[in-house]
């Protein structure tokens, strides 16, 4: 839940930040790469703050960490291949969101094996900023309608079945808000957060 602390708020706007923008501006630049330059024209493709957060999203990131931005506009008919586009572009957003905790995560490890004195507040704005967006790329992953994982599934799924799916939509929050008050969604992100934590290790253990 939100810590009142307002060292703790002060030390997790960049990591609320960087997360919303990241994926924001990862999707746009991706949809602009394969072809679709609505982003471009929407001034989406930036990595301006005011372009991608609502504020809303940002205040919900704070007290539940789970929030969103403002979504980004593409145009999927502007494709070469318009599936295998749109899951690419749909990716981006949460793909970008654990590149960026993996860099956070390389700079701790970096400045501990240099001996460097990093200060407890320094420390916990790099944590933060690894933990909201791992949290932030896994909750955008989920195949709920408007998520980027329902994207994904519903290229994949038969006409009929994608048409359901996307109608779930006007229910999403409702459904969202149903999910964080059970341990339902902490029985699924708890294990991708954990998976991607082991992955990250993995990934360092030759320099720790």
């Amino acid at each position: 839940m939100f810590d009142f602390n307002p060292m703790m708020i002060i030390a997790g706007l960049p990591g609320l930040i960087i997360a919303m923008v990241i994926h924001e501006y990862a999707h746009a630049q991706v949809a602009v790469w394969l072809g679709d330059f609505t982003p471009r024209l929407m001034g989406r493709l930036t990595l301006n703050p005011k372009a991608h957060i609502d504020p809303i999203g940002m205040l919900m990131l704070f007290l539940v960490h789970f929030g969103w931005a403002k979504p980004v506009q593409i145009n999927p008919r502007n494709f070469k291949n318009p599936q295998r586009d749109d899951i690419l572009v749909s990716l981006a957003g949460p793909m970008a969101n654990f590149v960026t905790a993996f860099l956070a995560l390389v700079v701790l490890v970096v400045f501990d094996r240099m001996g460097g004195d990093m200060t407890a507040g320094v420390y916990m704005v790099f944590r933060l900023i690894i933990e909201y967006n791992i949290g932030f790329g896994i909750f955008n992953l989920i195949p709920l309608p408007p998520l980027d994982g329902s994207h994904v599934l519903m290229q994949l799924l038969p006409r009929d079945m994608a048409y359901k799916l996307a109608g779930l939509e006007r229910y999403s929050f409702l459904i969202l808000i149903v999910l964080l008050m059970t341990p339902v969604l902490s029985m699924i992100l708890i294990p991708c957060r954990n998976l991607i934590w082991q992955i990250f290790r993995l990934l360092l253990s030759p320099f720790i």
